[in-house]
């Protein structure tokens, strides 16, 4: 069986009752010269044309954003994973989230583009009929046209289905009259084309292709925003507007299957612009460390600091791993999908539909560790950070709305669970099995057998504990709750936290360990300092998370019994990892930039 035909073999959800092999584990480290190249082109556009101009694009003057779109348009970046008979470079899947994560530090552009390639395009690409294919994606691939995407309304946020805006037929058939409102719309002020969702006779959630001009179609004025000042954001309205029927994009009344799929993109790509945002600002962040003096020394000195900076690397780090990790197994997917004879939208939206799991996990995690880098950022600052003056301030503004779109992080939690017990439900995942072994292990007399043989076999125990945690209070949390889990939100909320942190600690481990097979352990010593140092945090977390669901729902001998358990479960040896955090801080203060 060849490496890719192993990886593929490894389904939604999988890890946590299998094991994986590290060196069949996509790290960057494995990214290939073009890859490489793409990564600096990105870097090198937002140095040369988007950095520059940040003031200018926050107050949106002279067009910039839509102008910067083209020109990104004429270098490609619009369009790397398109396929060619649409005017696209038909690049990988890995490809496609390099550019996410390299134009993922350009603030309000960044969004922007975001949009315009994700959201704005990605809808009828993947469920237009050849004829819309034809007609619009040539242009977004381009930049001649702008795309947005409209589904938000002002009473349905995540409750999407719930939408007001509606449609019907008209008497000559060859129209749907839209009328309602769509609000917060990205790129709305200047798009072209927009994927507008609204129920046909009031009912049947579907999707439609609008284009600016169309008769009734009109945009209120740009919101006042905390942050992304210059990504345009407005509301649509619709007033007895005319779409013309061929423009249905997808089947009446399947539009929920459009909207949701591409989350599922939208959530990985989320994770990817956020780690290049957060490198950026780990830069910024130490580069002002090693500069800015008090009591005669560069605050870089001093141990608070370090532990922030270090902190900040290790979250980097982290994420970047998980999210490849992640888009390794995507791009599998697709190949697979593709060889088996499905056209190349099914084969990627299959492929992302496999891996919803882990895209929200990453957009949790993602959004997550750019807020705390911005905001230890400014901490880092001190008063200059709360400048307008300073780079970071606008960063530490701009990062907030990644914890609330694509599915506010509550969301994705919640789906976390919840699709995994689909899974199990479905057969797809079988959980009963390992949740029963690791309930006949609590009962019976603990081994404390010393089985630690080669490198990082402690480690590895680690995580296979971890993993008998999750299982342990999620089949407890099942059992006990049953039809009343879904409302049991907080629960569910814990049980994901456990999860998510789980995920992260085995992705780490596994890319060291492979680093460490390929290179040397000396070589290595930084990337095993962050990962031993996240493992040791992450037992903690994973044993609180438990705690509080367990504490939840069960009491008396059983809740005791979980108890030592879960302390079992997430026992780890004492680390210095104060020591260790050092060590990776020192670096990046030597290379005067986040250097990993």
């Amino acid at each position: 069986m060849s490496t890719q035909q192993q990886l593929a073999a490894l389904h939604g959800g999988e890890w946590i009752i299998k094991e994986s092999n590290a060196l069949e584990t996509f790290t960057p480290e494995d990214f290939n010269e073009e890859q490489k190249m793409v990564m600096d082109m990105c870097h090198q556009f937002l140095q040369a044309d988007v950095i520059p101009n940040l003031e200018k694009i926050d107050r949106q003057e002279d067009n910039i954003v839509p102008t910067l779109l083209n020109k990104a348009g004429e270098q490609g970046l619009l369009s790397t994973t398109f396929p060619e008979q649409y005017g696209g470079l038909g690049k990988d899947f890995i490809t496609g989230t390099i550019v996410n994560e390299g134009l993922g530090a350009g603030h309000s552009f960044s969004v922007a583009i975001a949009a315009h390639t994700g959201i704005g395009s990605l809808p009828i690409l993947y469920f237009g009929t050849e004829e819309q294919k034809q007609k619009y994606i040539p242009k977004l691939a381009s930049g001649e046209f702008k795309g947005a995407y409209g589904l938000t309304e002002p009473n349905s946020g995540s409750d999407a289905l719930s939408a007001k805006t509606t449609a019907k037929l008209s008497e000559d058939g060859k129209y749907y009259i839209l009328n309602g409102q769509k609000c917060w719309i990205t790129n709305g002020g200047f798009a072209d084309v927009y994927t507008v969702f609204a129920k046909v006779d009031g009912t049947q959630f579907t999707a439609f292709i609008i284009e600016r001009g169309f008769e009734g179609f009109t945009q209120g004025p740009e919101e006042h925003k905390m942050g992304i000042k210059g990504s345009s954001t407005v509301q649509l309205y619709f007033q007895d507007c005319k779409v013309p029927v061929e423009n249905v994009l997808g089947e009446i009344g399947k539009g929920h299957i459009i909207a949701f799929n591409i989350l599922n993109i939208g959530r990985l790509k989320l994770c990817a612009a956020a780690l290049g945002g957060s490198k950026a600002a780990a830069s910024i962040s130490v580069q002002y460390a090693n500069t800015r003096e008090q009591f005669k020394l560069p605050i870089a000195k001093f141990g608070a600091i370090k532990h922030k900076l270090a902190e900040m690397a290790i979250k980097i780090w982290v994420t970047e791993t998980a999210l490849y990790r992640t888009a390794k197994w995507i791009d599998n997917k697709e190949h697979e999908l593709l060889q088996a004879g499905k056209p190349f939208n099914e084969a990627l939206l299959g492929a992302a539909e496999e891996y919803a799991i882990e895209c929200a996990m990453l957009k949790v995690f993602g959004s997550e560790t750019l807020d705390f880098v911005v905001d230890e950022g400014v901490q880092i600052h001190g008063g200059n950070g709360y400048s307008d003056e300073y780079v970071i301030s606008k960063a530490y503004r701009d990062s907030r709305i990644n914890r609330i779109y694509e599915g506010t992080n509550e969301i994705n939690r919640l789906l976390t669970v919840d699709m995994v017990l689909k899974r199990a439900m479905k057969g797809k995942l079988d959980l009963m099995t390992p949740a029963m072994n690791v309930q006949k292990e609590l009962m019976s007399i603990p081994d404390f057998g010393n089985d630690d043989e080669g490198a990082f076999a402690k480690e590895l125990k680690y995580i296979t504990n971890f993993k008998k945690a999750i299982l342990m209070v999620a089949g407890a949390a099942v059992q006990k709750l049953m039809m009343q889990l879904d409302k049991e939100q907080e629960v569910l909320m814990n049980i994901a936290d456990m999860a998510i942190e789980t995920f992260h600690s085995e992705s780490a481990l596994l890319r060291v360990i492979k680093l460490t097979q390929q290179n040397s352990e000396t070589t290595t010593a930084l990337q095993t300092d962050m990962m031993r140092t996240y493992l040791y945090d992450a037992a903690d977390k994973i044993n609180k998370a438990g705690k509080d669901a367990l504490n939840s729902f069960a009491d008396g001998d059983e809740l005791r019994m979980m108890h030592i358990g879960l302390k079992r479960f997430t026992k780890v040896e004492p680390f210095n990892t104060k020591e260790a955090r050092r060590r990776v801080c020192n670096k990046m203060l030597e290379a005067n930039a986040y250097c990993y």
